[in-house]
């Protein structure tokens, strides 16, 4: 299936090298602390480097009394590093000075509470890792404090005219519907009942939403002004994280695209959407090349979101070239290790062909019905490019629903090189026996790749103009109309 869409014209993390590790005080964690109040905290910064490049993440845990908002700082000991992508924080530097300020999901720090951020960098002459930081201008040494309080003579009025005006920065919080509207907040946890997706109230169900391009190439098409539109504007129900294994991805820096992943799933759980972690494999096309690399980083997200709600595991994207078995010993091999640290998660297998249920390599859903997946709580994969697989495709998946359950994780509206004419027509008579069989779907591209398939035209993630009509590829605009529809999720 989409054997091309692989290929955007965008930027790569570099490759990781040498891992230096610094566990450090020096962090304030109250924005307004009270003068009795104990303060203290612990970060760890570790790098991942290469020649001109790095990737610094920092994990932040509060010791003391409970935190609503923080701002991280430190000081670069070269003048030549420089942060530049982030993700969990927004960030600024002046000269060597740095500052990473908390978002709306991750500033309240309960006592003993962690969260992690980080960023791509660069650096020139030498790139030691900072000594010291602190937060709100607090030092931190990993030890708890407790200031004595102090008697204050009470502050007099100051009329407007003489009133110093707050600063304002912009705001990073979703502007979401109230929360107990969000797909989230009325499905809830999802499961598998029979052949259906169900939520809370053991209610078939139908999520609708977009998948990013490849984060290590489109990752600037993702973020908050961008989710705020797919999760208002678009009306979406979640968001599919396409993490490439090869191709400039994750086996580059498994620590930096773990962290990334974890940032895109805490965004969407901020919206009230779904978050699909995707195991991009595609090219080797058998799944067990990756295996080391799954059971590595499944057991960390899976560990890490094991509390969320809108997690769904899909453990492999297009296994190509392999047989079922394969797969099947494949899947039989990580699912344990995700339902280790999370049990209750929906996973989601790919299957033969380019996950085509085995059509695209001449065969059908028998072999799967007939020797499936030793596991629970589980769908299968099917993709489809609505250009190039038409009515014989449909006939199968309009078959194989009958007995199994299919989630359709990646879909395009163009030919399977993720280009071509956009075919309207049959990428509507796709949507419809999805909709009929309330079979979920994520569409191939919320990204501005210089592809048809893509949701927003060239240019789009840099001018950062989202909910502008004009910004909309054909494609984009005709999965816009069709995913904002009421989604009516039953709950009784």
């Amino acid at each position: 299936m989409s054997l091309l869409k692989r290929l955007p014209r965008g930027r790569t993390l570099g490759v990781a090298g040498a891992v230096g590790a610094l566990v450090a005080g020096g962090l304030i964690l109250a924005p307004m602390v009270n003068a009795s109040a104990a303060a203290g905290c612990r970060v760890s910064y570790t790098t991942n480097q290469w020649p001109g490049g790095f990737t610094g993440n920092i994990a932040i845990t509060n010791l003391g009394d409970p935190i609503t908002g923080w701002t991280l700082a430190w000081t670069f000991p070269d003048a030549g590093q420089k942060v530049g992508q982030g993700w969990s924080a927004t960030y600024a530097q002046s000269g060597s000075s740095v500052t990473a300020k908390s978002l709306d999901y991750n500033g309240n720090l309960a006592t003993n509470a962690s969260t992690n951020i980080g960023f791509n960098g660069t650096w020139t002459g030498s790139n030691p890792n900072p000594s010291s930081f602190t937060l709100n201008g607090v030092a931190c040494t990993g030890s708890v404090s407790t200031p004595t309080p102090t008697t204050q003579s009470p502050t007099p009025s100051k009329s407007p005219s003489t009133s110093p005006s707050p600063s304002k920065s912009p705001s990073t919080s979703p502007s979401n519907p109230p929360p107990g509207t969000t797909p989230l907040a009325i499905n809830g946890q999802l499961h598998v009942c029979g052949v259906n997706l169900c939520n809370q109230y053991n209610k078939a169900i139908q999520l609708r939403g977009m998948s990013s391009h490849g984060i290590q190439w489109f990752s600037s098409c993702l973020n908050n002004a961008s989710l705020d539109a797919l999760a208002n504007d678009w009306k979406a129900d979640l968001l599919r994280i396409a993490m490439y294994v090869q191709e400039q991805g994750y086996e580059t820096n498994p620590s930096g695209f773990t962290a990334q992943v974890n940032n895109y799933v805490d965004m969407a759980e901020a919206r009230g959407m779904y978050a699909i972690i995707d195991f991009h494999t595609l090219t080797p096309g058998d799944p067990n090349y990756n295996l080391d690399r799954a059971k590595t980083f499944f057991a960390s997200v899976a560990q890490r979101n094991a509390n969320k709600k809108n997690v769904i595991y899909e453990i492999a994207n297009e296994p190509n070239g392999v047989s079922w078995q394969g797969i099947k010993s494949y899947a039989e091999t990580v699912i344990p290790i995700i339902r280790a640290a999370d049990p209750d998660a929906v996973v989601i297998v790919g299957t033969r062909g380019w996950s085509s249920l085995g059509v695209s390599d001449g065969a059908n859903e028998s072999e799967i019905v007939n020797n499936p997946v030793n596991a629970t709580n589980i769908m299968y994969t099917f993709h489809f490019y609505a250009a190039s697989h038409k009515d014989d495709y449909r006939s199968v998946v309009a078959r194989a629903a009958r007995s199994l359950p299919l989630f359709v994780t990646e879909f395009g509206s163009v030919t399977y090189t993720g280009g071509g004419t956009v075919d309207l027509s049959s990428t509507g008579a796709w949507l419809d026996l999805l909709d009929q069989n309330k079979i979920s779907y994520a569409n191939w591209t919320y990204s501005d790749a210089n592809e048809s398939s893509a949701a927003f035209k060239p240019g789009t993630c840099s001018a950062g103009s989202y909910t502008n009509a004009n910004s909309l590829s054909e494609s984009g605009a005709y999965l816009r109309s069709r995913i904002r529809t009421t989604d009516n999720f039953p709950t009784s």
